[in-house]
């Protein structure tokens, strides 16, 4: 095989993001990604530092592109709507990226500041959403944690063929979210009853 010209580390990253989100993330090694760019896995070390650096990247630009799609949605609406607005864009990016959503699920390396950034601001976005109900303390802790639950669990099932029975599933995806809000203002209740 002869080098490839004009490979780059943001090109190794696309490709190596199409296997992902094609195959899966464990589908996605240097010996499979040189095979797919017609390269020899040593010429991969001129662009990356072995698999864990690869797999970091990538959930680099799983929670970069997941930030941005928040903020898209975020600054066009508010309250009610920009909880459901949010929720619809976590699902859209897991199942337009399902490699990528599967590598921001890995707990970053306590000293990797970039990625935990990077995750920082996700959860930031989620928390800015949540606290629009005027939920404060540990309150707003456990609807944060509630929400991201809600969502994870029905991409976890979803991308596992759990839902085996033939309705809508944005349908039930809708319930849920709506659930979660009419939850989340009965918390406000409460919490403004106990002040």
């Amino acid at each position: 095989m002869s080098p490839r010209i004009g490979l780059d580390r943001a090109a190794l990253l696309q490709a190596a993001t199409e296997m992902a989100d094609a195959h899966g993330l464990e589908s996605v090694t240097l010996a499979s990604l040189a095979q797919r760019l017609k390269i020899r896995s040593p010429s991969l070390y001129n662009h990356v530092n072995g698999l864990p650096d690869l797999r970091r990247e990538l959930a680099l630009s799983g929670l970069v592109k997941m930030a941005e799609s928040f903020e898209s949605v975020l600054a066009e609406t508010s309250g009610d709507e920009a909880l459901r607005a949010m929720s619809r864009a976590y699902l859209s990016f897991a199942r337009q990226h399902p490699g990528l959503y599967e590598a921001v699920q890995r707990a970053p390396d306590p000293e990797d500041r970039v990625l935990r950034d990077a995750g920082g601001r996700v959860v930031g976005l989620i928390v800015r959403t949540i606290q629009t109900y005027g939920l404060q303390g540990d309150t707003a802790i456990h609807a944060v944690r509630g929400i991201r639950s809600l969502l994870h669990g029905f991409v976890t099932i979803e991308r596992q063929g759990g839902f085996g029975m033939p309705l809508d599933l944005d349908i039930t995806f809708r319930l849920l979210v709506e659930t979660f809000i009419a939850g989340i203002k009965t918390l406000r209740e409460q919490a403004e009853a106990e002040r």
